[in-house]
C-alpha cells in the first residue's frame, strides 16, 4: 500500500514544458512512484450559478486534465463545487452539465476521481447517493472512480470511528457506487465530532476518529490494498514524519 503525505499550500495555472514533463517522467520511474494523482485547483467550482465563474472553472479543469496527462499522471482528484443560493440537487445538476462541457472538449488518459465533501453549506457531494448522481449523469469515460476523505466522510455523518459506521460507508459505496470505484483514500482524523458538517483535518490518532477507527477502516476488506495520501495539518516537516510513522505503524500489525 502506497502512503503519502499532501498539503497543498496554492495552486497556478502554467504550461508544463516538454523537458519539465520528461524530467518528472525520469523521476517518478526513478523512485517508483505509481499511481500518481494530481489534486485540481481549489478555485475550481462547478457547481457555480455565476456563469463567468463557471466558465473559469470549466477551462481550468480541462487545464488540470492537459497537465496530468502530460506527466502521465493516473487521476486527477476534483471537489465538484458548492453553492448555498439554492438546493444542493439544482447545483448537483449544474456541475453534471460543466462535467459533461468538459467531456466534449476532449479525450483523456487521466481519470478524473470525485472526492467526497464534509456537508458544510453548499456541499453537493458529501453522501454516497450524491457522489452517484454526479458520476451517472456525466457521458462517457471522463470519470474515474472516487477519492474517499475520511475525514469528510466523518463529518459529513458517516461514523467510521466505529465498525458499523465503517460498514454503512461500505455497504453505501458498493450499492451506490461499485466495487471498484475507490481509487485512492485520503487519510486523515478530524478536529470536528462525526455529523458535524465541518471540514478540519486533524493528525493521525488526534482527532474524533481516532487511531483505532482509522486502523480498522485502512485494513479492512474493502479498503485495504487503496492508496493512501495524509493531508493533516502542517506546521513543518516533522508533522509529516510523524503522520506517516503512525499509519506505517497501523498498517505494520497486520503483516
Amino acid at each position: 500500500m502506497q502512503i503519502f503525505s499532501h498539503n497543498p499550500r496554492g495552486w497556478a495555472v502554467k504550461e508544463i514544458t516538454a523537458e519539465a514533463a520528461a524530467q518528472f517522467i525520469s523521476l517518478r520511474a526513478r523512485y517508483d512512484i505509481s499511481p500518481v494523482y494530481i489534486h485540481a485547483s481549489y478555485l475550481i467550482n462547478l457547481a457555480t450559478h455565476e456563469r463567468i465563474l463557471q466558465k473559469k472553472s470549466v477551462a481550468l479543469l480541462i487545464e488540470e486534465m492537459n497537465r496530468a496527462d502530460a506527466i502521465g499522471a493516473e487521476y486527477v482528484i476534483l471537489h465538484a463545487g458548492s453553492s448555498s443560493t439554492d438546493a444542493a440537487r439544482v447545483a448537483r445538476k449544474r456541475a453534471i452539465r460543466a462535467l459533461n462541457a468538459v467531456a466534449r472538449q476532449g479525450k483523456w488518459r487521466v481519470g478524473l476521481l470525485i472526492e467526497n465533501t464534509a456537508g458544510e453549506r453548499g456541499d453537493i457531494s458529501s453522501l454516497m447517493t450524491e457522489l452517484s448522481e454526479i458520476i451517472g449523469g456525466v457521458k462517457g469515460p471522463l470519470i474515474g472512480g472516487v477519492c474517499i476523505d475520511t475525514a469528510h466522510a466523518f463529518a459529513a455523518g458517516y461514523n467510521i470511528r466505529s465498525a458499523q459506521g465503517a460498514e454503512t460507508l461500505r455497504d453505501e459505496i458498493l450499492r451506490h457506487l461499485g466495487r471498484n470505484s475507490v481509487k485512492l483514500i485520503h487519510l486523515n482524523d478530524s478536529k470536528r465530532s462525526a455529523g458535524s458538517h465541518v471540514d478540519r483535518h486533524e493528525h493521525i490518532g488526534c482527532g474524533n476518529i481516532g487511531s483505532a477507527g482509522l486502523r480498522q477502516f485502512i485494513t479492512g476488506e474493502h479498503f485495504s490494498g487503496i492508496p493512501l495520501i495524509l493531508e493533516t495539518p502542517k506546521k513543518n516537516d516533522s508533522d509529516d514524519i510523524r503522520n506517516l510513522r503512525r499509519v506505517r505503524k497501523m498498517l505494520e500489525r497486520e503483516l
